[in-house]
């Protein structure tokens, strides 16, 4: 046998090899799933810079865009995206949509739960129990005929103190009002007591009181981050915010 010969059967053997440790080779992890949720008065698209964050890092992840007309259809929205999903999944939410994702979150799918600048009910309590509105916040409201509620638009800055003044004012005037029946629904369920959770209190926050926000973490036993920033901290700080989700992440897999 030539030494050629001998390079070729070298090369087939390590050809054969090479493709039956492919063909048993366990196949990949799949990467776990983030399902974003937004709360009143904004969209989905209020994700987006920790939707790029979490993507860029290999994160899958899902936007809900709850309806706001009632607590029920929104944990609905919220379902239909959980079970889209083909693993396990961070459930986070914003604001009223902590509300949602604490009655969503009993999803089986679901390990772990983030709340940013968000509402962390139990059971038998409303949104509104846990985070009463103040005498100020309440005449910022502008009520619907139909029972759905705005924010004043001169006043939406108030929300999101630290967003640029453009991105206040677009947000100001293409608002997702939300029934406020809303926050008059009693949860029947609240995920936090049997999954772990993090909580991420912004302190400047001049919707949800710091304070409040503290207490309900305390009480569901959370793991606290606190940033400084609005009650939009996602849309401030996304970088930030985008951390504490992956890990979150990081300590369920």
């Amino acid at each position: 046998m030539t030494t050629v010969q001998r390079l070729l059967g070298l090369i087939a053997v390590f050809v054969i090899a090479t493709s039956a440790n492919a063909q048993s080779a366990p196949s990949p992890t799949v990467a776990m799933n983030i399902v974003l949720v937004h709360g009143a008065l904004i969209d989905g698209s209020s994700w987006r810079g920790v939707y790029d964050v979490l993507t860029r890092d290999g994160y899958r992840v899902s936007i809900v865009q709850p309806p706001l007309t009632g607590l029920e259809e929104d944990v609905a929205a919220t379902k239909r995206v959980l079970d889209q999903q083909d693993g396990p999944v961070i459930l986070v939410g914003n604001s009223y949509g902590g509300s949602i994702i604490t009655v969503a979150g009993s999803d089986p799918k679901v390990k772990a739960l983030v709340y940013v600048a968000a509402l962390q009910p139990d059971v038998g309590e409303t949104s509104a129990d846990v985070a009463p509105p103040n005498k100020q916040a309440s005449s910022d409201l502008r009520p619907t005929k139909d029972g759905f509620v705005f924010i004043d638009p001169a006043k939406f800055s108030d929300v999101g103190a630290d967003l640029p003044k453009a991105t206040a004012e677009f947000m100001a005037r293409s608002q997702m009002p939300i029934l406020g029946a809303a926050f008059s629904t009693k949860l029947t369920v609240a995920a936090w007591r049997d999954k772990p959770s993090y909580v991420i209190i912004a302190t400047e926050d001049r919707v949800l009181d710091p304070a409040i926000a503290r207490q309900m973490a305390n009480r569901a036993g959370s793991k606290v981050t606190v940033l400084k920033g609005s009650h939009f901290i996602h849309i401030s700080h996304p970088r930030a915010v985008a951390r504490i989700i992956e890990t979150a992440a990081r300590a369920v897999k």
